[in-house]
């Protein structure tokens, strides 16, 4: 068995995306059913003046690689530093986040390593000192388990938004490590980085969502979605339908071919439930469904259905919500 569970964290824009605190929460946990330590690996530029904090969520250590050339994920340029810092914790298992980047970076790291891999993880457990995780399969229609042949190296991406983050330990650090690297000559670069810079909420860490879908009829409905997400703090996202409709951009779809989102309350408003969305929204904690056909799929998924004509009901559930709200502060 190797030393510890390593984990490796997203860093992005000068802070860690809150999906690498899950993933620390969670290797935290598996090494502590196996009676090792926890080592993460960061990589970017600027990440040696964060890379302290995770002790918070249960790193014992951190290897840094903060260099400029790395500020922007490249697959070529991130990979080979990354598989050497992986090498260097010797790993009784490797933990990262299932994002876009992340699942990439999974795929080519374990094939790298030689490295068994489970992506898209929504559980992980440890029986007997064997490591098993669980992942949807069927377009999350059913759930498998994973586990690995004795001495194989297990790498399991996790979904994010589903793992449990540990209650931060104030003050505590992780030590750090700076190891020196040189980046690779690649034969891409990323130029430049359009961001939505309007702050909304990111729809793959929101914790409540607002989808609308063919029945909003056209993109200037948007907006009654638009007025709940503000009242409510949540994004906004879209089915496919409505994206390929061009009501909305593609970075709004939830979906098989969209994000996968886990929010801790989704709200499907005018969505029928192909298997398509479900696939990208099933897990959410709490789905409530707005459609006036009784007979839409999505209901058979839903924790709560409202059979309505949505222009009607979305504007009034819109006013009572912001009036609780103001009652309550």
């Amino acid at each position: 068995m190797g030393k510890c569970v390593c984990i490796i964290g997203e860093f992005r824009h000068g802070a860690f995306r809150r999906v690498t605190y899950e993933v620390a929460s969670e290797g935290r946990r598996l090494a502590d059913a196996l009676g090792v330590g926890v080592c993460a690996v960061a990589v970017g530029s600027g990440v040696a003046d964060k890379a302290a904090e995770l002790g918070r969520y249960g790193v014992d250590k951190v290897y840094v690689a903060d260099d400029p050339a790395l500020e922007n994920y490249l697959a070529e340029a991130y990979v080979p530093v990354i598989a050497d810092m992986v090498a260097k914790c010797d790993p009784a298992a490797v933990i990262l986040p299932a994002s876009v980047d992340g699942k990439d970076l999974a795929a080519r790291l374990s094939a790298r390593l030689k490295a068994g891999l489970a992506q898209d993880c929504t559980q992980i457990a440890c029986e007997n000192g064997a490591i098993k995780a669980k992942r949807p399969i069927f377009a999350g229609k059913c759930f498998g388990w994973c586990e690995w042949a004795e001495g194989a190296l297990p790498v399991i991406s996790c979904r994010p938004n589903v793992m449990d983050c540990m209650v931060p330990a104030e003050g505590k650090q992780a030590e750090v490590e700076k190891v020196s690297v040189s980046p690779a000559q690649t034969r891409s670069c990323v130029k430049s980085i359009d961001l939505d810079t309007s702050g909304k909420v990111e729809l793959t860490e929101a914790e409540i969502i607002v989808s609308g879908g063919r029945g909003m009829k056209g993109p200037e409905n948007y907006g009654m979605l638009e007025d709940m997400a503000k009242v409510l703090g949540a994004a906004v996202g879209a089915s496919r339908a409505a994206v390929d409709s061009g009501w909305r951009p593609h970075s709004d779809q939830v979906g098989q071919t969209g994000k996968v989102v886990n929010p801790n309350l989704y709200i499907a408003v005018g969505i029928s439930g192909a298997i398509q969305h479900l696939a990208g929204m099933g897990s959410s904690k709490f789905i409530v469904a707005i459609n006036k056909d009784s007979e839409a799929p999505i209901f058979s998924k839903a924790d709560y259905g409202v059979v309505e004509d949505l222009f009607n009901f979305v504007p009034a559930l819109t006013e009572e919500i912001r009036k609780l709200k103001s009652s309550c502060s």
